[in-house]
């Protein structure tokens, strides 16, 4: 039910081409009266309704919205209709102008071709600063996120340390898991994080699920209790329906390491470098409205520059046509590659996009066509090979020089670098950050006051408490 002003409760429909001429009947002095006399007419009829339903709320006598305050209204005339829209659409045009003078930056493409027609891409300057698009980013990162300490919540310790507390997060910090520990470490030294939870944008859960499951320290029925316990003693979770919560999942099993996270985390924002992973019941856990693809997790010493570091070879140099390195796992699609690679072994299999439902990190905003070849999984075979023998040189030279400008964004390095991974998870962060922070579990009052069902002010909440 909404509640507004009487003459705005029905819409009237007029013939086409007379609504102006009926407002200016209504201009003059009748329709001011007319006006007034539905306002009181509304306020006579509902005054005492709502006294009585309103009384055990408040002492106070209750307002009664209506169409009047105090002394008519002004007419408003043909000429001040065409005034209002002319200072409107002056207004426009030059809230447009001086927004695109004072432009920080122009969306370009990796080649430098300019795509402000259309396409917003990242752009990396000379020096190796990162340029986030304007559209649908903002100009600048401006958002506070709170970390959850381990020791804070009962139970979440645990889904970071095992059942023993003896998993340290050095152990957890190699491979795909990696990503828990390092998005966890770079967000507790960042610039952006907050201490005070009633100023968060956002909040971020850390867990190393991952770790602690392959090591031991937690079995699956475990890390669903264990979870399941956290949650319930978070009032801010509570609050948004878990919205504004953010949780890394490492590896293809996403969040299905948390086996009941379609109950209680399907509104969180989910963090993972896989995004086409599902359960036996073809459930995806990722949802490209309100998740994020990460990049991920490679070997610090791979991607730290020091002047040992090997470069790549020239494309002249290079023996093999293309190189896979991975596990077969029973995948219909690696069985193929691996038997491609022993009927033609010197072509070696190919590292080409072969899964068709894969998600990309930032791809809002970078063109993977310009870096990489998808070709169908329902077509390996020699077919493949023989496309990838008959590209130029030119274009794979093309394909790498646009792959090298933006590699830094698969770096995990702290904010004091110009680009890297966490600076583009900031921003995909910023696009997921809600002014309004409410569930259908949470109410609010005319003061903004916010309340649970049974009129207890958040601040009151007191945890443990049930899910939304």
């Amino acid at each position: 039910m909404v509640i507004g002003h009487p003459s705005l409760s029905k819409n009237i429909p007029l013939p086409r081409g007379e609504g102006l001429e009926r407002m200016e009947e209504l201009d003059g002095e009748e329709g001011g009266k007319g006006i007034e006399s539905i306002g009181k007419r509304a306020e006579n009829k509902s005054s005492g309704r709502r006294r009585e339903n309103m009384g055990s709320l408040t002492n106070k006598q209750p307002r009664i919205f209506s169409g009047h305050h105090g002394n008519a209204l002004a007419p408003c005339t043909r000429t001040h209709q065409i005034g209002a829209l002319f200072l409107v659409v002056v207004t426009f045009f030059l809230t447009r102008l001086f927004h695109q003078s004072f432009s920080p930056c122009t969306a370009t493409s990796f080649g430098g071709t300019d795509l402000s027609s259309g396409r917003s891409l990242v752009r990396i300057s000379d020096a190796g600063y990162l340029f986030w698009p304007n559209r649908g980013y903002g100009s600048v990162l401006s958002l506070k996120i709170y970390v959850y300490e381990e020791t804070e919540i009962d139970g979440l310790k645990e889904l970071m340390r095992g059942r023993d507390g003896k998993i340290s997060a050095d152990a957890c910090v190699k491979g795909q898991w990696g990503t828990q520990v390092k998005i966890h470490k770079l967000l507790l030294k960042s610039g952006f994080r907050t201490k005070r939870k009633e100023e968060a944008d956002l909040f971020f859960v850390p867990t190393y699920v991952k770790c602690v499951r392959m090591t031991g320290g937690l079995n699956d029925k475990e890390i669903n209790q264990t979870f399941v316990k956290v949650l319930s003693q978070m009032p801010y979770f509570r609050r948004s329906g878990g919205r504004d919560h953010v949780f890394v999942f490492p590896s293809g099993a996403g969040a299905h390491l948390f086996r009941s996270w379609a109950t209680f985390i399907n509104r969180s924002i989910i963090l993972s470098p896989e995004g086409d992973r599902t359960d036996k019941k073809d459930i995806t856990a990722f949802n490209t409205w309100k998740d994020i693809i990460i990049p991920g997790n490679v070997e610090d010493g791979m991607t730290v520059r020091r002047p040992t570091t090997v470069e790549p070879l020239p494309l002249s140099k290079r023996k093999y046509l293309a190189n896979y390195l991975g596990r077969a796992q029973g995948k219909a699609g690696r069985l193929k590659l691996i038997e491609m690679s022993e009927k033609f072994p010197d072509k070696e299999c190919v590292p080409v996009i072969l899964s068709d439902q894969a998600e990309f990190p930032f791809q809002n905003v970078i063109d993977y066509s310009q870096i990489s070849i998808k070709w169908p999984s329902s077509r390996i075979g020699p077919e493949l090979l023989n496309y990838l023998e008959s590209i130029p040189d030119r274009d794979i030279q093309r394909m790498i020089a646009n792959g090298r400008q933006i590699r830094c964004l698969w770096v995990y390095g702290p904010e004091s670098q110009p680009c890297s991974t966490m600076q583009g998870i900031m921003w995909e962060l910023q696009r997921k950050v809600r002014q309004f922070h409410q569930s259908h579990e949470t109410f609010w009052l005319h003061n903004q006051t916010i309340v649970n069902r049974n009129l207890v002010e958040f601040s009151k909440w007191e945890p443990p408490m049930p899910l939304p």
